[in-house]
């Protein structure tokens, strides 16, 4: 009797150890308190705001949990400081200029701290080094930013609601434009002309390219008068030449007019033998009479000639 109660009591006493083991496995399992047992060394790092990271939330590093936070204390101005227990795993590819931000696990999970970036040249992390970190968005943040995004949508609404609201009535140019069809082709009509302006310049510049290709071009006239230096004197002697001929042209035509002037003039000789009627019968008749004088005069040398004492003198002479 005695020895049966005794095996009953250490069957139930082997039970309460066996169930004891396997909460405690359990509890370590879920709560993966076995980590505790991990080699770890402190880095910190300071936030100006920890947007409800709270102790014993997890540090990530390239997606996988390298430790955990332990504690959280206020330092400096409105600053909370960050002791973060790391694994001593990972400490050969975490470099001291790394940096720290405060994320989420998931979307509605907890808060965690993700550690990134580094550079190869950097040395590796150590026991004491601090993190530089990298401010991120909070919610609140986000709320108050799409809050004042949406005042300025809605003022933007109002005005947009006022100016279709004038364009619609046919105010202002943009609405006179819409609902005036006379104006609308008086800018057509504009346009239009603009386009041909623009054609006719076009055409324009390609003339005058051309013109300036042939400029250009070894053996035109234009060519030589620009480049040849010789052609370029002879044409400038000959435009001397044309000068100097205009003004002996011009002072031919001066005297040309003073000597028209003179026959015009009744003071002049030329000018009352043509416009004095008596003084040119007067002259008319002198020479009459020198005719007659001359042919008298001719006579009378005819006459002398055939005389008894100067015929022999002709007739020597003449042989």
């Amino acid at each position: 009797m005695a020895s049966t109660i005794k095996k009953k009591a250490i069957i139930v006493g082997l039970f309460l150890i066996f169930g004891l083991v396997i909460l405690v496995t359990g509890i370590l399992t879920i709560g993966n308190l076995h980590n505790s047992f991990v080699k770890k060394f402190m880095v910190t790092t300071i936030f100006d705001d920890v947007n409800g990271l709270q102790q014993g939330n997890n540090i990530w590093y390239s997606g996988l949990k390298i430790g955990t936070v332990k504690v959280l204390e206020f330092c400096g101005k409105s600053q909370v400081k960050v002791s973060m227990m790391i694994d001593y795993a990972a400490q050969p590819y975490i470099r001291n200029d790394s940096k720290a931000k405060i994320s989420t696990d998931g979307l509605i999970g907890n808060k965690i701290i993700v550690i990134y970036g580094g550079s190869d040249t950097a040395p590796f992390i150590a026991e004491g080094d601090t993190l530089m970190i990298e401010k991120t968005t909070s919610t609140e943040d986000m709320m108050n930013t799409l809050q004042a995004n949406n005042k300025n949508i809605l003022a933007i609404t109002d005005d947009f609601k006022l100016i279709s609201k004038k364009i619609a009535n046919g105010e202002g140019t943009l609405g006179k434009l819409l609902t005036n069809d006379s104006l609308y082709y008086n800018i057509d009509q504009t346009v239009t002309g603009l386009n041909k302006a623009s054609r006719n310049a076009e055409k324009l510049t390609a003339s005058i390219a051309d013109f300036s290709s042939k400029l250009n071009q070894k053996g035109s006239l234009t060519n030589d008068i620009v480049t040849d230096t010789v052609v370029f004197n002879t044409i400038k002697e000959a435009v001397l030449e044309m000068k100097r001929i205009a003004t002996s042209a011009s002072e031919l035509t001066t005297n040309l007019k003073k000597a028209t002037g003179d026959l015009n003039s009744s003071n002049s000789p030329a000018g009352v033998i043509l416009h004095d009627q008596s003084a040119a019968s007067d002259l008319k008749s002198t020479l009459k009479n020198l005719e007659i004088s001359t042919q008298k005069l001719n006579e009378d040398l005819e006459a002398l000639q055939h005389s008894f004492l100067l015929k022999k003198y002709f007739k020597n002479k003449k042989q």
